[in-house]
């Protein structure tokens, strides 16, 4: 890589004000050879970025011009490999620089590798600030890879209800740890049965988030990291959201699954959806999305699912089939980063541990063994389970 070693102040202008970060860094859609780091500032600034391989932090520079909405892409990176950054903003004097923000990220694994670690939760919707800020301290101090949103970001998937509702409480988390996000319900707006919602997922999450494409959409995609495929899908059709892709047989989504499945070969398989296809919470499972999804998971040897939209934490036994069988698929729900949690509506064989409390799981793939731990926001092991490739 090559060091610029120009000194930052020589590119100060007049400013008037002292600009400060109100949402990031935040860091998302990580390959294996690049990464995408956004910020936002409260008033019009250009901001600068260093950052380089661990704990060269200063080698390559990126200069964000003057605006609020901030986007990095960088591009060379190498595979395996920890990078740091450091983000810099006016200081209030308007003759030098803010102390810096610092993070760090990690590169997607090439296929030799045999180890993955990383982070799940879902459904941070609504203001419960105290359950937030405890599972949020237990999250950074957790060494993972990426961290997966199983979907339902806020309660109204308004943009302007994301910093109280999800980046700020969630902000060391993200500044140092990618994000892969399931798109729930809840993104879709509260209108979202009407024709006219169509340009609300545009206007307030695709604005700020990016998603890999995968040859798909930003709605669904999958990535591949080491020995795992994580295939992302969109079921909110099932939820009523006209403007959701379609998830029938025929759908461009489902043929996309079944490519995505059937490409991953003897890669652990792993799921993420924000409608349950399991679920004895208070909404249930999503029966127009599981009579599509399960056959095809089952069919292709899904290791996994981790689904949303309740508030809650549910695993299921391996299932087969709709009976369990160690030689089906697990789905886990996991509902608790944030939203006030719901009891349990009913039974069902399915169901091997349920639990009405705010949670997130921590989970690491060692060749052909998946090990799961979840918490509660007491930091509280809830539960445990292993599963073999």
């Amino acid at each position: 890589m090559r060091r610029f070693l120009f000194i930052l102040p020589m590119f100060l202008t007049v400013a008037s004000y002292a600009a400060q970060v109100v949402r990031g860094p935040y860091i998302e859609d990580p390959t294996q050879t690049t990464m995408i780091l956004r910020w936002q500032t409260d008033e019009n600034t250009p901001t600068w970025l260093e950052y380089g391989p661990a704990p060269r932090c200063n080698q390559i520079m990126k200069i964000s011009p003057e605006g609020t909405q901030h986007k990095a892409v960088l591009y060379g990176l190498v595979p395996n490999q920890d990078f740091c950054y450091r983000l810099y903003v006016y200081n209030a004097a308007k003759d030098g620089l803010q102390a810096p923000i610092e993070g760090s990220f990690r590169t997607l694994y090439s296929p030799e590798r045999k180890v993955v670690k990383f982070l799940a939760f879902g459904n941070t919707a609504g203001e419960n600030a105290g359950p937030k800020a405890l599972l949020a301290s237990q999250m950074a101090q957790k060494e993972a890879d990426f961290v997966i949103h199983t979907g339902d970001l806020t309660a109204s998937g308004l943009n302007e209800d994301a910093d109280g509702e999800f980046f700020t409480p969630y902000k060391e988390v993200l500044a140092k740890t990618p994000l892969f996000v399931a798109l729930g319900a809840n993104e879709y707006g509260p209108e979202r049965e009407q024709r006219e919602s169509k340009s609300f997922v545009r206007s307030n999450y695709s604005r700020f988030h990016d998603m890999s494409w995968s040859n798909a959409t930003p709605k669904y995609y999958f990535f591949d990291t080491a020995n795992a495929r994580f295939i992302f899908l969109d079921a909110n059709a099932a939820y009523g959201a006209v403007w959701a892709p379609n998830i029938d047989e025929k759908s461009t989504q489902y043929k996309w699954l079944q490519t995505a499945l059937g490409g991953a070969a003897e890669k652990w398989k792993i799921v993420v959806v924000n409608a349950p296809m399991y679920s004895t919470g208070a909404k249930g499972p999503a029966h127009e999305a599981a009579a599509r999804f399960v056959p095809l998971f089952e069919k292709y040897g899904v290791d996994l699912v981790l689904q949303g939209a309740e508030a809650n934490y549910e695993r299921t036994f391996p299932m087969l089939k709709d009976e369990p069988n160690q030689r089906g698929v697990t789905y886990i729900t996991l509902g608790g980063g944030g939203a006030t949690p719901t009891k349990r509506m009913g039974s069902h064989r399915s169901t091997a541990r349920f639990v009405a409390g705010h949670h997130f799981a921590e989970m690491k793939i060692v060749d052909r063994k998946l090990t799961i731990h979840v918490y509660n926001d007491q930091g509280k092991q809830i539960d445990q389970v292993e599963l073999y490739l």
